[in-house]
């Protein structure tokens, strides 16, 4: 019997298209609140081989915006759940997962994996910088999410070169960091709010359980972050203008 899955998008995008991107290569980097929503889309628009990339397991608190938090998966690790769930979309991806923190030292190591994109979904700045700097050098496309914590107006989002990004904290930082590194950032694409929050004093607060994975919220890869209210509608949304960009390049590209 035909396979049906992808019927109506082949019916978009064309058999070209649709070839385009069951044989595409795709690394996810960081599978959490936007991660989660990029990784869900293009496994149902029929991406043929994923790399995802984490070190974090899921905790409660993750259950109010990342597609893959349910009660069931507490505690487990988040590449495995993803990896799970994508072949329940389609059994016949090929997915492989990576348990590493990236960093400066492994870097090297993840980016010998030849790939036809790179969404870059990390919070952290640090290792965002570090990453976004590598896959930059050795001109790898790549697309990056900025932040989407703290954001009520949908409206506000867009994909935008990140010299034009605006109101946002994380955009501001990555900015001077790669320019200090020689990175033109008119040259890089990602997903920004530029909307001008007002907001409460509970928007930002500590929470000494923020992370299940220590790792992750500190330690020596790490440092202790301030968590940040952030709205499951706005992270989704981030999430699928990530996929549906990477979805248009990969299938109309000759």
């Amino acid at each position: 019997m035909e396979n049906r899955r992808f019927l109506r998008t082949e019916a978009l995008l064309g058999k070209a298209g649709m070839n385009r991107l069951k044989n595409a290569k795709v690394m996810i980097i960081g599978l959490g609140a936007v991660g989660g929503y990029v990784l869900e889309a293009l496994a149902r628009a029929g991406v043929g081989h994923l790399i995802l990339v984490d070190f974090d397991v899921f905790d409660e608190s993750n259950i109010n915006r990342q597609i893959l938090a349910l009660s069931s998966t507490i505690g487990r690790k988040k590449t495995e759940v993803a990896k799970e769930r994508v072949l329940e979309i389609n059994p016949d991806c090929d997915v492989k997962i990576i348990e590493t923190f990236v960093n400066a030292d492994t870097l090297p190591e993840l980016l010998t994996e030849p790939v036809d994109y790179v969404i870059d979904a990390i919070d952290a700045l640090n290792p965002k910088c570090c990453l976004m700097e590598a896959l930059y050098n050795k001109q790898i496309p790549f697309i990056s999410s900025m932040g989407a914590a703290l954001k009520t107006d949908a409206s506000c989002i867009a994909v935008r070169r990140l010299d034009k990004t605006e109101n946002c904290s994380l955009a501001r930082f990555v900015r001077k960091r790669l320019k200090r590194r020689g990175v033109d950032i008119k040259k890089i694409t990602c997903v920004a709010s530029n909307e001008q929050t007002d907001l409460p004093e509970t928007a930002i607060f500590d929470d000494e359980e923020n992370d299940a994975n220590p790792i992750v919220s500190g330690g020596k890869n790490g440092r202790q972050r301030h968590t940040m209210g952030s709205l499951p509608t706005i992270t989704a949304i981030f999430g699928l203008m990530i996929a549906n960009e990477v979805i248009k390049n990969i299938a109309t590209k000759e």
